[in-house]
């Protein structure tokens, strides 16, 4: 998922240098290639889909961001088929080992939405079977796969993950408290 205005943040954040390269690549370095049939980057930014093709993983031109978070959802869900695992591209610190880790937990438990998480708080990626995406399709505005997940708490299951990994960039400020570490 990146597609984002980042509102919040003010301008593309994915452009935004962390420790000597873009947050995007940080985004697409956690990504376990070898653990996925598919890799797709849904974006509205042409930088996204360069880095994207670069690590020789698909786009999806989201052609209407305006929409929300939603419309990222939608375009993603409905060129998949088995199950997805949905990541923001904004969590610099998020490892690669840790998000193959997810998934194998996730091969061990297909039927249920399994996310990261420390100490009980969720966080992402999340990966929703097969039997979510009617859901996951009808989700409207800026609105995410949590809608969906809060509908399913009893199909929730967590994966720990260290809380540095976590954390997500939504502000300069932010951006600026993750350079300082």
């Amino acid at each position: 998922m990146a597609a984002g205005n980042a509102a919040r943040f003010g301008e593309n954040k994915l452009a935004a240098m962390v420790n000597g390269k873009p947050l995007i690549e940080h985004a697409l370095d956690a990504i376990p290639r070898e653990s996925f049939s598919r890799v797709l980057v849904v974006t509205q930014h042409e930088n996204v889909e360069a880095a994207a093709k670069k690590f020789g993983f698909e786009t999806l031109r989201n052609e209407h961001p305006e929409r929300g978070q939603s419309e990222t959802i939608r375009l993603g869900t409905a060129a998949l088929s088995d199950a997805l695992c949905f990541m923001v591209a904004d969590q610099p610190m998020l490892k690669r080992k840790t998000v193959a880790q997810e998934l194998e937990f996730f091969r061990a438990h297909s039927k249920n939405i399994v996310g990261l998480g420390h100490n009980g708080v969720r966080g992402n990626p999340c990966i929703f079977p097969a039997r979510f995406f009617p859901e996951l399709l009808s989700l409207e505005g800026d609105v995410g796969g949590s809608a969906v997940i809060k509908r399913h708490l009893d199909d929730l299951l967590l994966f720990e993950a260290l809380e540095t990994e976590l954390r997500d960039v939504d502000t300069k400020e932010a951006l600026e408290a993750l350079k300082k570490r």
